[in-house]
């Protein structure tokens, strides 16, 4: 049988292709490092080790011996290069990747190569001279603040007759757009999560940091209404703590409450369709619209930098215009 090209090797489809064992035991071990040293949540230890797990296919299928004769993979990982690294990104571009998958993929490699660097699993750390394609910064659509109002008038006015999945859908909007938290922290939230004397709720965030946030007096009465008259009907003896439920009692998935969110916002004219991180995007702008600090903002929504909250809370231009006639003596 003729031998593949080595660019007909690198095309071929590697989804199903099993890594050499020795390269599966450095892909396990990297994603303790994630877990045990980085403190990453599971959502985004899968996904670095996605592609961590691709890097390392493209670099077997883009390797001298063709077929796949890679020994352990201890020599392969080794020589693991920046000619393989930027290989492995032209072809997830040519595959159709978007510059912000791009610029994600970048960072897991640099990411990857400089932990390999560390424990002496590769000769040199070259994912620091890997450019990242700098991603488009666009912005979510959000509701404007009458939108917002008739949104949350359309969850209260559907939980009038006390159905559980009714109060409890009212709640995930009330709750969204009170606290501006996203929606995995939603779902993780348990009872004790909540003050309701002090209305705040405690969040466990990205890397296990804990923030908290306070929420006002509707989404309050929201809470009181799915404690008294929905959980009680849904929970079963596996609920255990969790806050939000499923309609079998288990702890509620983000799929449902992504569900809950469409299809209040899709009832409201005008309104762009969103899901939970619309709310948040939508809350974090009203906010800074009336008059909210930046670095506040930045804490309510527990972001690292402040760069990210100010992509999150734009400012529209009826408040800049406003601000620049009450501030410039020019104006």
């Amino acid at each position: 049988m003729p031998s593949l090209s080595s660019a007909e090797r690198v095309r071929r489809d590697p989804a199903a292709d099993p890594l050499p064992a020795y390269l599966a035991g450095v892909v396990d071990e990297f994603g303790a490092h994630l877990e045990y040293e980085r403190g990453l949540s599971p959502h985004t230890r899968r996904a670095y080790r996605r592609d961590v797990e691709s890097i390392l296919r493209y670099a077997v299928r883009a390797h001298e011996g063709g077929d796949g004769s890679t020994g352990d993979g201890r020599v392969l990982l080794h020589a693991l290069s920046l000619a393989v690294l930027r290989g492995w990104l032209a072809e997830s571009a040519s595959a159709g990747a978007a510059r912000s998958s791009l610029a994600r993929r970048t960072s897991v490699a640099r990411t990857f190569v400089s932990w390999a660097s560390r424990r002496g699993l590769v000769e040199s750390d070259d994912g620091t001279r890997l450019a990242a394609p700098r991603p488009y910064r666009t912005l979510p659509p959000v509701l404007g603040a009458e939108q917002a109002a008739d949104a949350l008038a359309a969850a209260e006015s559907g939980a009038r007759e006390r159905a559980p999945v009714a109060l409890r859908d009212r709640l995930i909007v009330e709750f969204l757009y009170a606290t501006g938290i996203r929606v995995g922290e939603l779902c993780s939230l348990d009872i004790d999560s909540v003050d309701m004397e002090r209305r705040v709720v405690r969040v466990i965030g990205k890397g296990d940091k804990e923030r908290v946030v306070p929420y006002g007096a509707p989404a309050q009465a929201a809470l009181d209404e799915w404690l008294g008259h929905g959980r009680p009907v849904l929970a079963t003896a596996n609920s255990g703590a969790a806050l939000l439920l499923g309609v079998r009692g288990g702890r509620l998935g983000q799929r449902a409450a992504r569900t809950a969110v469409h299809q209040v916002v899709a009832a409201i004219p005008g309104a762009p369709d969103m899901g939970p991180h619309g709310l948040r995007h939508s809350a974090a702008t009203h906010l800074l619209e009336g008059g909210a600090d930046l670095r506040v903002v930045q804490e309510l929504l527990g972001h690292a930098s402040l760069s990210t909250t100010q992509l999150y809370t734009h400012v529209s231009v009826a408040r800049l215009r406003a601000v620049h006639d009450r501030a410039h003596p020019r104006a």
